[in-house]
């Protein structure tokens, strides 16, 4: 299988990724586009003709998003709608909601490193939010997204935002939600994003033969709200800020961060490609231990454990 290489590089924005494209008539669905690079994620997507809906649970601050991308172009069309990860019946209300054909489903929205926190069915948060919450609502839109291949001649495509988080942890079967073992917020940070990864070869081995492919992908280091649980004097010894708050010159701004999801979401050299993890706007090469915080490790590709992830969650959710 031949890896994925593209013209762009780890510093390309999101912008320069759709540029040349028309996406006319594209409809996107992005969780969390009110924020971070889901917000960048959403203006490149509109400026190329795309129309896009951000799909959050703060309807004020997502508003303002949407006014001032409005207001930017003439180009695509941006909506909002109410959609909360953590609660099950905001997940069946937005499909049940939605009308006609889905093209792209982003799944960008996340948590991390958060405290030890249980949802109210008793789940760890960031297993719950991170993947559980984006598999029933691509699960409950299924539908949605063959009638987008169907109508487009063109698979449909789901993106699935992992992390290099994902080499901190591989999906502990044995005990998930840390029922037995010690709480690490990493850990579980970790253990979801790779549940992020396996969830793009579950939904590419079932759902392909209908249209539907799917592909992880990394954006890179950037600060966003994502942090907002972390301690500055974390921050500051892991080397992502220093002591004024000013970002690690190495880090992406969000233009570029959203540049790798803008890609596996439109544009043509990802065209009838699924299962893969990509990082920087190309698909990642496997991990290797001289190049710590880069690759893919095998067991966020792995079939076996995706199936294994698949069967969890529709135990789970049913």
């Amino acid at each position: 299988m031949t890896r994925i290489t593209t013209p762009f590089t780890a510093g390309t924005t999101a912008r320069e990724v759709v540029e040349g494209l028309d996406l006319t008539g594209t409809r996107v669905v992005v969780t969390g586009g009110s924020s971070g690079i889901g917000v960048e994620t959403v203006r490149a997507l509109v400026s190329a003709g795309a129309d896009v809906t951000i799909a959050a649970r703060n309807l004020e601050q997502a508003e303002e998003v949407r006014a001032g991308i409005a207001g930017s172009t003439d180009s695509g069309e941006v909506r909002v709608a109410y959609l909360d990860l953590q609660k099950r019946d905001t997940l069946r209300a937005f499909a049940d909601d939605w009308q006609g054909p889905l093209d792209v489903l982003i799944d960008n929205a996340g948590v991390m490193a958060t405290p030890e926190t249980r949802t109210p069915e008793g789940w760890e948060l960031q297993f719950s939010n991170n993947h559980l919450g984006h598999f029933a609502l691509a699960t409950a839109l299924r539908g949605a997204l063959v009638a987008g291949a169907e109508a487009s001649g063109s698979p449909s495509r789901l993106v699935s935002l992992s992390s290099t988080g994902h080499h901190m942890s591989p999906v502990v079967f044995d005990d998930v939600m840390f029922e037995r073992r010690a709480y690490d917020p990493w850990a579980a940070y970790g253990q979801s994003k790779t549940a992020n990864s396996l969830f793009a070869v579950g939904v590419t081995a079932r759902w392909a033969d209908d249209g539907v492919l799917a592909n992880a992908v990394h954006p890179g280091g950037i600060i966003t709200p994502l942090q907002r649980h972390l301690p500055k004097q974390e921050m500051i010894d892991r080397g992502w800020i220093d002591a004024d708050g000013t970002p690690n010159p190495a880090f992406k701004t969000t233009e570029q961060g959203a540049a790798t999801s803008v890609l596996a979401a439109v544009h043509p050299l990802v065209e009838g490609v699924g299962a893969r993890y990509f990082e920087d706007v190309a698909e990642a090469e496997p991990f290797r231990d001289d190049a710590p915080g880069r690759g893919v490790k095998r067991y966020a590709l792995d079939p076996e454990e995706a199936d294994r992830l698949w069967d969890l969650s529709e135990g789970l959710l049913a």
